[in-house]
């Protein structure tokens, strides 16, 4: 599969800088991230999330569900997907209730990933569940004492083993380096925030190239 990057932003300074860019495919939120940025959690706000998303180009906008059950997770991820069926997959926790709305809204047809991940045993249950993705937080597992480049391979394995379509979708990433190591062992999808994605340009060899290339063109 290709790689797959993601902005982990609801920040419109931060999808105008990144999305036109070509190196994201499109967009990871939640209600931290839309509160942080400034969005209400309601049908008007978000569905002007979707057209801004689709103006820059976005070909995928992972909004996710709010509630307290499996009801109310079911009906927000239902009202969330009908903003923009062809953009929107619905993200939910990988709890009882989470799996218990994502069975429902993969039976009707809705692109489901699931968040807050991590053990190597909520994979199985994703994948058991039909989702499209699981985001994995690597480093809140690291944050653990736990070895989450382990964990996270060990993951892979898993979905390896079994022929699954379902996909890892790594978040909390901190380090360039982590997705090199990941990306070793077959994980192809990551969702990075601005910040992040700033930090992969930043080569000091490589500014210096550039600046000699540009000195010897302009020289008489």
């Amino acid at each position: 599969m290709a790689l797959r990057l993601l902005l982990d932003s609801a920040a419109a300074p931060a999808w105008q800088a990144w999305l036109p860019s070509g190196l994201f495919r499109g967009v990871t939120t939640n209600p931290t991230l839309l509160r942080q940025a400034g969005v209400p959690c309601e049908p008007g706000a978000l569905a002007d999330l979707c057209r801004r998303a689709r103006d820059l180009g976005c070909q995928e906008l992972h909004l996710q569900a709010w509630g307290a059950e499996a009801g109310s997770l079911l009906d927000c991820g239902q009202r969330l997907a009908a903003l923009d069926p062809g953009l929107v997959r619905v993200k939910l926790p990988i709890d009882r209730a989470g799996a218990d709305a994502g069975r429902r809204l993969v039976a009707a047809g809705v692109p489901v990933t699931f968040t807050a991940a991590y053990e190597a045993s909520q994979v199985l249950i994703a994948a058991a569940l039909g989702a499209t993705d699981i985001a994995p937080y690597l480093g809140r597992i690291q944050d653990q004492g736990r070895d989450g480049l382990a964990e996270l391979t060990a993951m892979q394995r898993c979905l390896d083993g079994l022929g699954s379509s379902l996909r890892l979708l790594v978040a909390s990433l901190r380090q360039p380096h982590d997705l090199v190591a990941l990306a070793g062992v077959g994980i192809d999808s990551f969702t990075l925030a601005p910040s992040l994605a700033d930090r992969l340009f930043a080569c000091a060899a490589t500014e210096e190239a550039a600046a000699v290339f540009l000195a010897d063109a302009l020289a008489p």
